[in-house]
């Protein structure tokens, strides 16, 4: 089939981009810039830091950097509640920018990787019937690469407000775990250079309060995978040898998904 100009362009600009972030996480000390600019944040930006650690997470996810350390520079830096909610909004943001990147520009590079998830055939099948059940269930189970499931959603039937909701209820608890995990930090790094003591009490709590995140992460996933996994089995697995991914034209409206259809007879398409 031939490749229209504006698919060329979108294919181009997506392959540079993909290119870029390979030679930036093999050439740049990432971990490192993203501790020197939590720094920054903690001495210049007083109260306005949580909104620019929110924003920071939108570059982070659409070229696919693991946001984990800002997640838990936030529970150091600000602690609970605020951590919570710079980190969590700011997580929903960056998903929701690389969903929409992935159904603009970068829709034909997507649809070049589905192929490589096998997976992600039978959820295409069953976001078509529960798109925000769906969702919400593959943020809590990590069926697919993370940084990747928010191209790989780009192109399913979900729509963008479904899709916003669901990754942000879905991501809370991994969110408030790291937060918690780096207000706990917080308190121990206090301790360690004498700037403050922890009573027994303290540490009881400090103690108790990790070991049921860690409970709460393992029973929610559980939970979740169990229902994916019944979700996407009513909807029948798939032979990946013989199933393809058709789709349709581009929307013009970002609010009308795209609609990905998918044969599950053995037939051969190929023309």
């Amino acid at each position: 089939m031939a490749l229209s100009w504006p698919s060329a362009i979108r294919l181009a600009v997506a392959a540079v981009l993909l290119v870029g972030v390979g030679v930036a996480l093999f050439t740049l000390p990432v971990e490192k810039i993203l501790k020197d600019f939590l720094i920054w944040i903690k001495e210049n930006l007083g109260p306005w830091g949580p909104v620019v650690l929110a924003l920071a997470y939108v570059p982070l996810t659409v070229l696919a950097v693991p946001a984990s350390v800002l997640t838990l520079g936030g529970g150091y830096l600000f602690g609970l509640p605020v951590g919570f909610v710079a980190d969590s909004i700011g997580a929903t943001i960056g998903a929701t920018a690389a969903f929409l990147l992935g159904r603009t520009i970068g829709r034909p590079y997507v649809l070049s990787k589905c192929k490589d998830y096998p997976k992600f055939q039978a959820v295409a099948v069953a976001i078509q019937r529960s798109g925000f059940k769906i969702v919400l269930l593959l943020r809590l189970v990590p069926l697919l690469p993370f940084n990747m499931l928010n191209y790989l959603l780009s192109v399913t039937p979900v729509g963008v407000g479904e899709y916003m909701l669901a990754s942000w209820l879905g991501m809370m608890p991994i969110t408030l775990a790291l937060v918690y995990v780096g207000t706990t930090l917080k308190d121990l790094s206090d301790v360690t250079h004498g700037w403050s003591e922890i009573s027994t009490t303290r540490w009881i709590l400090i103690v108790s309060g990790f070991v049921m995140s860690v409970g709460l992460i393992i029973c929610v996933t559980r939970v979740a995978k169990s229902s994916l996994d019944k979700a996407l089995a009513e909807n029948g697995e798939l032979d990946v040898g013989t199933s393809q991914l058709p789709v349709v034209a581009s929307p013009s409206d970002l609010q009308q998904p795209l609609v990905i259809k998918i044969d599950t007879s053995n037939e051969d398409h190929e023309k």
